[in-house]
């Protein structure tokens, strides 16, 4: 198995060229880093990991600390993890969770990794609007990479999709097609991708000069349930009723579909409804009937950068590059229709 050595014999090069090469440092060039690269598969080199980190002085762990997901907030855990581990290991890390319990202090678990010394770095997910995870870490000058921006001064590693730009076009859609009463079933009030698209949401309305409905407003976990109960309530407990729905995802879509079924009231004839779609392996947005109209941005395209941009954050690579927020495809379908002003 050839070595830093062969490897730098082979190409005319140093071992600590080759090394930074391999490692991906910002002062190697492109089409250096690529040679490098190239050699190694041909050579079959495979790095000493153990060797690596004792020269380092790092772990090659990388933490994600969660609390046990119950119910619903199960659903979609397993792809998350798994998504994250496969990325990380393309890069010769570990990636761990740490599980702490409902009652147990989440910054307290974060400071004894960090003392540990067992860790390199940590992925967040689900940011809030200021968010004590992100505020230690910093205090700590200790790597992190988020899933989301904050509203404040993003000056760490992220990767994001323009959640504030989804609800804005879903909500222009339906304006376009005569809806003046639209809600919104949102995620959890103070996270920050729900509080990016009421913005959204809010700005689309005024663009249009629509008056802004408090009570079209829903927020909650992002679960089917969310969806059922949302859309009972918008259309059995208000005087102004909505005529077309904003779900925050395929989850909570699926559940208005059901409530609508259960009230006897068709998609798009009566209601139009649209959301954003995650790309989640069992759902397909486009198998609803009718088939619902979407945003479209795959969440398993983020667990990728989510890995390049810690990993590079570990590294030293500059801030510029390990930042990013991602388009997002606009999907229109049978779900919406122009405005029936019959009462419902």
């Amino acid at each position: 198995m050839a070595t830093l050595k062969d490897l730098g014999e082979y190409l005319d090069l140093s071992v600590t060229q080759v090394s930074r090469a391999l490692n991906g440092h910002s002062d190697v060039n492109e089409k250096t880093r690529l040679r490098v690269q190239q050699a190694a598969k041909k050579l079959n080199y495979s790095p000493n990991i153990a060797a690596r980190n004792l020269v380092s002085g790092r772990s090659g762990v990388i933490g994600l600390v969660s609390r046990v997901p119950v119910g619903e907030a199960s659903d979609n855990y397993l792809d998350v993890i798994v998504g994250l581990s496969a990325q990380f290991a393309k890069h010769n890390r570990q990636f761990i969770i740490h599980i702490i319990d409902k009652n147990e202090d989440e910054i307290e678990a974060y400071r004894k990794l960090v003392n540990s010394g067992a860790i390199d770095g940590f992925v967040i997910v689900e940011s809030i609007i200021n968010d004590p995870r992100i505020a230690f870490l910093q205090e700590k000058s200790f790597p992190f990479v988020v899933h989301g921006r904050t509203p404040n001064e993003n000056n760490f590693p992220y990767f994001d999709i323009d959640n504030y730009g989804v609800a804005y076009s879903l909500t222009e859609h339906l304006i376009k097609l005569g809806h003046k009463h639209i809600a919104l079933i949102n995620g959890l009030e103070g996270s920050c991708y729900s509080a990016a698209r009421l913005k959204g949401y809010q700005a689309a309305l005024a663009a249009d000069r629509l008056p802004f409905y408090p009570h079209l407003l829903r927020s909650g976990g992002m679960y089917e349930s969310l969806g059922v109960v949302s859309t009972v309530q918008l259309l059995t407990h208000t005087e102004i009723k909505p005529t077309a729905i904003i779900a925050g995802n395929i989850l909570i879509a699926r559940g208005v579909y059901k409530a609508l079924d259960a009230l006897k009231l068709d998609i798009p004839q009566h209601i139009s409804v649209v959301a954003h779609d995650d790309v989640l392996p069992r759902f397909r947005a486009s198998a609803f009937y009718p088939a619902l109209t979407v945003t479209r941005s795959a969440l398993e395209n983020s667990w990728g950068p989510l890995a390049e941009y810690l990993c590079g954050s570990i590294d030293g690579m500059p801030l510029k590059n390990l930042q990013q927020v991602a388009p997002f495809e606009f999907m229109t379908r049978a779900s919406t229709a122009a405005v029936n002003n019959t009462k419902l």
